[in-house]
């Protein structure tokens, strides 16, 4: 079952309180609605400075248990560019912070302009009927009823009225849509759908959960009304007084659309928003292109999923649609941290690898994927022994990155001709994505721009610091093997990132 407490969702104000006062407790800094109070740090903070102070936050008798990982680096100069280093070379599980070397890479390797194809492919057209019409999808992220829709719409200003035979090839990319090092609890969520070819609304299915009277269940709105016919609910929880503890478990079956609800709620709370992974991706993504052309008065005969790729010289392509550019998508994956974005990026590399790497690609596009980035990223100045990647969004505890490979990363991008699209994408202070109620005000506020990652035990920060008389500092910064909770770690991480702010050639 998915475990979703009010901690976990971050969501509930009540919650966010009690998380403060605990912080208080223990005399840490707690942040008010997610942000940072400013640190007092005297006029002028020199590099000789630097180390103590940042002693002095990592080594609280509330987190001497927690490691760290932080190197510091000016992007000018030559020479010695470190301001700060505490194991920096070793490896740590970097949660979402490895989004920033699949994003890196990808841009790098495919180029900003690069868009996925969804293509419509069909044969012997008879009058208004079409014997056979072939989806064909390559990972396309983005593809909701609007776009489905379209391609409808595109094969009835053909004329057609008729399909014959319904295909959906979900061949492009080989391997297993579930990745074998994620845990049972993610690959329930929404976070961690399945990664196939022929992806519809993300491959996941959102819905809410509202209190009703004291001892009734919760009642379950779907966002898509139509999941209410796709899914079966079994619904055991409860709507209890204000004295009892509240808290979720949402699950469902591996390969069955059965949905599995427990827990209780408040009377009056607020209501929780929901998401879970589908099953069966391919078989969801083409029962909803059947509706959209079923909506433009074409019908369909018999249906069917194809994981095999077919090579049929003699059908044309009669529509498609393409994805936004990889410029758009990065921000996606940079500013909201989107698994499965990145994770089609990633397989997006193995299915374009141009040449890239010295040995021949393995056929799983995963596997292939990993050493295209690993390729591209060491074009950019990564050394590849500073990193071990077994996925690109980095929800897998098995990846194990160095503070050192993320500057390096930082730094390579930093020459790029696409670094301001890389720069832009990520999160802005106090301002947009994962950051946007962090650092507000704080000398942080508006101007860094960092990459956010958060497990259990683990949270880390890694991005840009403009600073006057250094130019921009380069940081990164992990935490692992820690029992605080993620709220204790970031007011830390966000303390040493304000002192960076501060920080003078002195």
């Amino acid at each position: 079952m998915l475990r979703l407490t009010r901690d976990r969702l971050y969501k509930s104000l009540k919650s966010l309180n009690l998380l403060g006062l605990m912080l208080m407790l223990v005399n840490v800094p707690s942040p008010v609605k997610g942000q940072t109070p400013p640190s007092s740090p005297p006029p002028r903070f020199c590099q000789s400075q630097l180390e103590p102070t940042i002693a002095g936050i990592i080594n609280r008798p509330q987190l001497r248990r927690t490691r760290w990982g932080i190197l510091v680096e000016t992007l000018d100069g030559s020479g010695d560019r470190t301001l700060y280093s505490r194991d920096s070379e070793q490896f740590f599980i970097p949660a979402s912070t490895a989004k920033l070397l699949t994003s890196a890479a990808a841009l790098q390797h495919l180029g900003p302009d690069f868009r996925i194809r969804t293509s419509v492919y069909g044969s012997n057209p008879t009058g208004d009927r079409i014997d056979s019409v072939r989806i064909v999808g390559r990972g396309d992220p983005t593809i909701g009823k609007t776009q489905l829709e379209a391609i409808a719409q595109q094969l009835q200003q053909q004329g057609i009225r008729q399909v014959g035979e319904l295909i959906g090839e979900d061949s492009y990319f080989i391997g297993s849509p579930v990745h074998p090092n994620w845990e049972w609890e993610d690959v329930q969520a929404g976070y961690g759908a399945p990664v196939n070819s022929l992806i519809f609304n993300q491959n996941s299915v959102d819905f809410t959960l509202t209190p009703q009277g004291l001892g009734q269940p919760l009642s379950v709105t779907w966002a898509n009304p139509t999941e209410q016919t796709r899914w079966q609910i079994e619904n055991r929880s409860t709507t209890v007084s204000t004295d009892s503890p509240e808290f979720l478990e949402v699950g469902r079956e591996f390969s069955r659309p059965i949905v599995r609800v427990a827990g209780q709620l408040h009377v009056g709370s607020p209501e929780e928003d929901v998401s879970i992974s589908v099953a069966e991706p391919a078989e969801n993504f083409l029962g909803y292109f059947r509706q959209a052309l079923n909506g433009v008065g074409i019908t369909t005969g018999r249906e069917m999923v194809s994981d095999q790729f077919r090579n049929m010289p003699n059908q044309q392509e009669l529509a498609a649609i393409v994805s936004p550019p990889l410029s758009e998508m990065t921000v996606e994956v940079l500013q909201k941290s989107n698994n499965l974005y990145t994770e089609i990026l990633l397989r997006s590399l193995g299915a374009n690898p141009q040449g890239k790497g010295n040995n021949p690609l393995p056929e799983e596009t995963r596997e292939a994927g990993l050493q295209v980035l690993k390729a591209a990223l060491t074009e950019l100045g990564v050394d590849p022994t500073s990193y071990e990647l077994v996925d690109g969004s980095g929800l897998s505890r098995r990846n194990l990155v160095s503070p050192e490979s993320l500057v390096q990363t930082l730094r390579g991008m930093a020459s790029s001709p696409y670094f301001e699209i890389y720069r832009e994408a990520l999160p802005l202070a106090g301002v947009s994505g994962t950051l946007r109620t962090r650092f507000r005000n704080t000398p942080a506020a508006q101007t860094v721009r960092a990459k956010t990652g958060t497990l259990t035990g683990v949270s880390g920060l890694s991005g840009y610091v403009p600073n006057s008389d250094y130019n921009t500092v380069l940081f990164s910064i992990l935490v692992n093997q820690s029992d605080q909770s993620a709220a204790m770690l970031r007011a830390a991480i966000d303390e040493i990132v304000v002192v960076l702010t501060r920080l003078e050639r002195c």
